[in-house]
């Protein structure tokens, strides 16, 4: 893992995305303290492009309850208490 001052890495971002690419991980610092860390990007798997936004939203928030209702209901509830 690199580490590099903001500056520096302004000037230096081809080469540290270059870096990126090839595995290595860069820390960049403002003033001393890591803001932000470089990493490559892994592309979405097959499956997970073959899973619809409610399906990939659930797979990232797995504590969230299942819906019980759709949102034509709860909006009928809610004028009903009105």
């Amino acid at each position: 893992m690199r580490t590099i001052g903001l500056a520096e890495a302004k000037a230096q971002l081809s080469a540290l995305i270059d870096a990126v690419q090839a595995g290595d991980e860069v820390v960049i610092t403002r003033r001393g303290h890591a803001v932000a860390r470089l990493v490559r990007d892994h592309p979405a798997s097959q499956q997970d492009d073959a899973l619809t936004w409610p399906q990939r939203f659930r797979r990232m928030h797995p504590a969230s309850a299942p819906m019980t209702r759709t949102a034509v209901e709860l909006v009928r509830e809610l004028r009903e208490e009105l």
